[in-house]
């Protein structure tokens, strides 16, 4: 695998996916195992933790992570390069025709459809992550458990991450097992 490879998988995942963000998780799924092989399933979901618990956007921190497990420091800031480059662009583009277009009622029509595409593509990531990931029963109810403190109770996301590790440091400890 060359850098120009690294570089054209994330080029074409950030030009092709809009709606960033958890849209692009399966597009980036499917290039990076699927596509190339170059993570397992597994490799995937640790990649989306880490990329999901640092600061930044997700699209740009999973290729900095895929790039720096597949090529080091140069791989990292190749496969970002990739990843932003298009959307760098294209805002560029649209900036500069954005303000004598938003009046057409097309262009508002349109959008409205992205954008609802955009939703269904965020739920196919959910879904194919919770395949992917091969929860047992109780990672179910941790997955019911962390929803509900999400959306209905308005945790703040690093607590849920924070209860789920220490509660899954808590129960291997007693158990004494690694399985899922």
């Amino acid at each position: 695998m060359r850098y120009r490879e690294l570089f054209a998988t994330f080029f074409k995942i950030g030009l092709l996916t809009i709606g960033g963000g958890y849209a692009m998780v399966p597009v980036i799924q499917n290039a990076v195992v699927k596509e190339h092989s170059w993570l397992t399933d597994e490799e995937f979901i640790d990649a989306l933790a880490l990329s999901q618990s640092a600061p930044g956007a997700l699209a740009i921190n999973s290729s900095v992570y895929i790039g720096y497990k597949l090529k080091g420091v140069r791989g990292a800031i190749v496969a970002a390069l990739g990843t932003s480059l298009p959307s760098f662009l294209i805002i560029l583009l649209i900036s500069l025709f954005f303000f004598r277009m938003r009046e057409i009622d097309y262009v508002e029509k349109a959008f409205k459809g992205i954008r609802a595409a955009v939703v269904s593509m965020i739920a196919l990531s959910l879904v194919q992550l919770l395949e992917a990931v091969k929860l047992k029963p109780r990672g179910y109810v941790v997955f019911g458990a962390s929803a509900i403190a999400l959306v209905v109770l308005d945790v703040n996301p690093l607590w849920v991450l924070v209860a789920g590790g220490a509660g899954s440091l808590i129960y291997y400890s007693i158990k004494g097992g690694a399985e899922r």
